[in-house]
């Protein structure tokens, strides 16, 4: 069973690195983390349940209706996710973050690029959108949206509509609906054992030392 996605459980997540979620999503038996080469073009920590978009790539001039769908019809807190086969390409600009600030999305995860970044910047800094950099062309005559709320390959991850996406830094994490609670367990876990390590490098003056405990890097 799907636990329900409380605030409470999105906090704990947000006081958690990514680094830390994505090791704790390997020991439940999975990949999580999606490539590098998706990172925060418009920084910000990003925490909630996912919304999945595919675009294909198309000759004819349709606007992305399923993108713009997701951001007005998604629950406020919702991660638009639009996964676009690493197209060179903005899936996403400056009339969609005024949506998604309206309507409360918490951010976007991108397998394309990003346009109208100093706009966003400047209207909407509390915004954090992830994706493989940015670029002028639109996707308008390039690619069309083909599917809402289906899983979908992200950045070399699958993600299912309600699979929670943590982003930070060092880059986006996938935990899959069905581990939430685990993978948190185990995540926090993870970070209570690096605090003591750290605390031990510093009293002992050794890394040596202070891997030693838990044995981990």
């Amino acid at each position: 069973m799907t636990p329900v996605l409380t605030q409470e459980i999105i906090e704990a997540y947000r006081g958690l690195a990514t680094a830390s979620v994505a090791d704790a999503v390997e020991k439940t038996g999975e990949r999580g983390y999606m490539t590098g080469a998706i990172g925060p073009v418009l920084p910000g920590k990003l925490v909630g349940p996912a919304v999945t978009v595919l675009e294909e790539p198309c000759d004819t001039a349709e606007p992305p209706t399923l993108a713009l769908r997701a951001i007005d019809d998604s629950p406020a807190g919702s991660v638009l996710c639009i996964a676009a086969g690493a197209a060179d390409v903005a899936v996403f600009g400056g009339l969609m973050a005024a949506g998604a600030v309206v309507n409360g999305i918490a951010g976007a995860v991108l397998d394309a690029r990003v346009r109208d970044i100093e706009e966003i910047r400047r209207d909407y800094p509390q915004l954090p959108i992830y994706a493989r950099g940015g670029v002028p062309s639109t996707t308008v005559g390039r690619y069309r949206t083909v599917s809402l709320n289906e899983p979908v390959e992200l950045g070399g991850v699958m993600v299912a509509p309600g699979d929670l996406i943590v982003g930070d830094s060092d880059g986006v994490v996938r935990v899959s609906a069905a581990r939430i609670i685990e993978t948190l367990e185990i995540a926090q876990l993870i970070e209570k054992a690096e605090r003591e390590q750290t605390q031990l490098i510093h009293e002992s003056k050794s890394l040596l030392t202070g891997l030693a405990k838990h044995n981990r890097v």
